[in-house]
């Protein structure tokens, strides 16, 4: 799932070191001014290394969010058989939102502003959207009958706008925001609740 790296992923340890030497460098020069090669002598790395972590420059950005595409899909299959989909795709969004809290936030989301408007940091964050896309609309395809595909596949849509939405809110919050969980509860529950009833209606 993740847009970052080639089967086999690295440690996570590593992909940090990485990460946090070329935020430091953003920081400090800017996204535009700081090289990859910068980014791996900093971190202490070659540049052919830098690679093995990330396809890109953009990509550091996204460590957070890559590891909660392949979250989502685990929780998604682990769904019990007799759960209504939507009950499933909030219990499986709400699973990955709890592992972020006050000390665990997306760079993406806090530090976009040294990005300012950069296609490439852009580009890469619609990839990231379209992978956690794809894992809510093959879910649904495989529970729903085919009636109710199409509302199914608006329900995963809905859900991660509505997921983003309580992501960016909760990032904004600063010091006092919590777990993000809470927030994508929320946001989730009566958006769930209301396609579940349609769906329902479509499937009969």
């Amino acid at each position: 799932m993740s847009s970052s790296i080639s089967p086999g992923r690295p440690p996570v340890s590593s992909r940090q070191m990485l990460q946090e030497a070329a935020f430091d460098l953003f920081l400090e020069k800017g996204y535009e001014a700081t090289t990859i090669a910068e980014i791996a002598r900093v971190a202490g790395v070659s540049r052919n290394t830098f690679f093995n972590y990330f396809a890109g420059k953009s990509d550091v950005f996204w460590v957070e969010i890559d590891d909660s595409a392949d979250a989502l899909v685990a929780s998604l299959a682990a769904a019990p058989a007799d759960l209504p989909v939507m009950e499933a795709i909030r219990r499986a969004l709400l699973d990955v939102a709890s592992t972020f809290g006050p000390g665990r936030v997306p760079w993406a989301l806090t530090q976009y502003t040294l990005i300012g408007g950069a296609d490439q940091l852009q580009a890469s964050g619609m990839s990231r959207l379209a992978d956690h896309t794809r894992a809510l609309v093959s879910f649904t395809d495989a529970r729903l009958p085919p009636a109710a595909r199409p509302l199914g596949h608006a329900a995963c849509y809905a859900s991660l706008g509505a997921a983003l939405a309580a992501a960016w809110d909760w990032a904004s919050a600063g010091t006092a925001r919590g777990g993000l969980e809470p927030w994508l509860d929320a946001a989730l529950t009566p958006l769930c609740a209301g396609f579940q009833q349609a769906i329902d209606a479509a499937a009969r």
